[in-house]
């Protein structure tokens, strides 16, 4: 996330601003030497050491909000804002190839970034023996140390300007591209990164906006905070963040759109569903590189200096289970050894961290987000439908319970046939085994004697065009009242449409007291329902 305010512009104005309006809030002439009443470009202009920089600046355009404006660099740097740059010298780099990448608005963009940001600063730093750390507009740093920047000489530092500091490099300032720049620019990931790039978005901070009163009702803003962020990486990490230091598993091209095609089968929303393709590429993506990215910070394991994991990787939206029957999602043991998720890798080397880059990748849906579902029904909230039917939540710490806790299933009246529908949320388009866990009613009255409870389901779900269908399962169910039991409810039951992340009741479950009159004297009408369990089949699933 990234705030810019670097120039002053009234929130309504559609128009582009002339340089002198970006100037005037931020002039701050005293900033740089007192004698001085050369600015930066002037500076920068007169030195024929320079002139082909000075024509890079003429030509880059200012970007603001994913907009080329009419502004140049040479009119920014010769007003009042107060920076700090390094210019290389003539012959040594190809100012042809940034002239001619200019002319287009994505070329400039690029330029501008990679090339005009990265010897601008804001700080003013002069040359020192003491070293030190300058961050750079495309929030980089620069390392000023022994009369270099990143290694390079400067011929000439330490030139004052009025509104800042001219340092005369003998060549230009290493860019060095983050993780996400990599992922987004490198042809063999550019897959990825486009993806990733549908995310980014700027928002009007207008808290941290200085506010200048009212015009017709609309409110003028002297410095107008406008915050660029990417909403996938705010939940994957922060990749674009220079502060930040990852590793990330890249799939090259070909195998990316192979794992591509795989998971987004089970994100197969309903055609009625609002938004239903953007909703599926949104959790394909995010279900994909959640277990892809890896922050050094969070794995005690990974030894950065000899670049190995002695021992696991925890991905980034790391899972710890509550419960010891669930498996433990998003931890990969051995990863550079065979079979390892990043067995086999290329390192790429970037500004915050590691890009490893695979032909192929060991990506398991039953290890990442393919997952066993436990629907808690002591949570009473998710229980849509009660008929005939008293119901009380009861816990008991034990490791055999699901999350201590289970729901106590009583007959209103006497003889009478309970009926309670639970929505399940969150399931894939996939198959599952679908199963009620019924504790043995001993869990309570350990000295007594109980006996089964018949019953039978019902399933609810939509197909692909959003029509509600049904599933009923065979009329004789039963527990075991002696230990804990698994009744499977619908044995490799496949969801056609996706309900993941929604909070509709497209999927439920109705389970249903099924005894007779002349049953009752064998049978009970009590159930303690621990869970609903839904067991991912991942070797039949997203069938063709």
């Amino acid at each position: 996330m990234k705030k810019h305010i670097l120039y002053a512009i009234p929130l309504f104005a559609s128009c582009l601003v002339a340089c002198s309006d970006w100037d005037d809030h931020f002039n701050n002439g005293g900033s740089g030497d007192a004698g001085s009443n050369t600015t930066l470009w002037q500076m920068i202009n007169e030195n024929p050491q320079l002139s082909d920089f000075a024509e890079v600046l003429e030509e880059t355009k200012v970007f603001r909000q994913h907009k080329k404006t009419s502004v140049s660099y040479a009119q920014l740097l010769d007003g009042g804002q107060s920076f700090t740059v390094v210019a290389p010298v003539n012959n040594s780099f190809n100012k042809d190839s940034l002239l001619n990448m200019v002319q287009t608005a994505q070329g400039d963009s690029v330029v501008e970034k990679s090339f005009i940001f990265n010897h601008i600063s804001r700080s003013l730093s002069s040359v020192t023996a003491e070293d030190k750390r300058v961050l750079l507009l495309n929030d980089k740093y620069a390392d000023f140390e022994d009369e270099m920047i990143e290694g390079v000489t400067m011929i000439s530092p330490n030139q004052r300007a009025k509104n800042g500091i001219l340092h005369v490099a003998e060549s230009p300032v290493p860019f060095e591209r983050n993780l996400y720049e990599m992922l987004c620019d490198d042809s063999l990931m550019s897959s990825i990164g486009a993806i990733l790039r549908d995310y980014e978005e700027d928002y009007f901070d207008a808290e941290s906006s200085v506010s200048n009163g009212m015009v017709e009702g609309v409110p003028i803003y002297v410095d107008s905070v406008i915050i660029e962020r990417n909403r996938m990486l705010d939940y994957l990490g922060y990749l674009n963040c220079e502060d930040s230091l990852y590793l990330v598993a890249a799939p090259t091209k070909d195998e990316w759109n192979r794992v591509w095609r795989e998971t987004s089968k089970y994100f197969n929303y309903h055609s009625k569903m609002n938004k239903h393709d953007s909703l599926a590429q949104h959790w394909t993506m995010r279900s994909l590189m959640q277990d892809a990215v890896f922050s050094v910070a969070l794995n005690p394991w990974y030894d950065q200096d000899n670049k190995v994991a002695t021992d696991s990787l925890v991905s980034v939206p790391y899972y710890r289970p509550s419960n010891y029957r669930k498996p433990v999602y998003h931890v990969f043991q051995n990863p550079f050894a065979d079979g390892g998720i990043l067995a086999n890798a290329r390192e790429i080397e970037c500004s915050n961290g590691t890009i490893y880059q695979l032909d192929e990748w060991t990506y398991d849906p039953l290890k990442t987000f393919f997952q066993e579902m436990w629907v808690e029904v002591e949570d009473q909230s998710i229980i849509n439908e009660k008929n005939n039917c008293v119901y009380n939540t009861r816990r008991l710490a034990a490791d055999s319970i699901s999350e201590g806790a289970y729901l106590q299933i009583l007959p209103e009246g006497g003889n009478s046939n309970w009926v309670l529908t639970f929505r399940v949320p969150n399931t894939l388009s996939a198959h599952y085994d679908i199963c009620a866990i019924v504790l043995p009613q001993t869990v309570a009255y350990p000295d007594q004697t109980f006996k089964p409870c018949k019953f039978n389901a019902t399933i609810s779900y939509v197909d692909e065009k959003g029509a509600a269908q049904t599933f009923k399962s065979k009329s004789a169910l039963q527990t075991n009242p002696t230990r804990i039991d698994t009744v499977v409810l619908a044995e490799n039951f496949y969801f056609p449409a996706c309900n993941y992340a929604q909070t509709n009741n497209d999927v439920t479950v109705k389970l249903q007291c099924n005894i007779t009159a002349k049953e009752s004297a064998k049978f009970s009408r009590e159930m303690y329902l621990d869970c609903i369990y839904l067991r991912p089949r991942l070797d039949e699933s997203n069938e063709e």
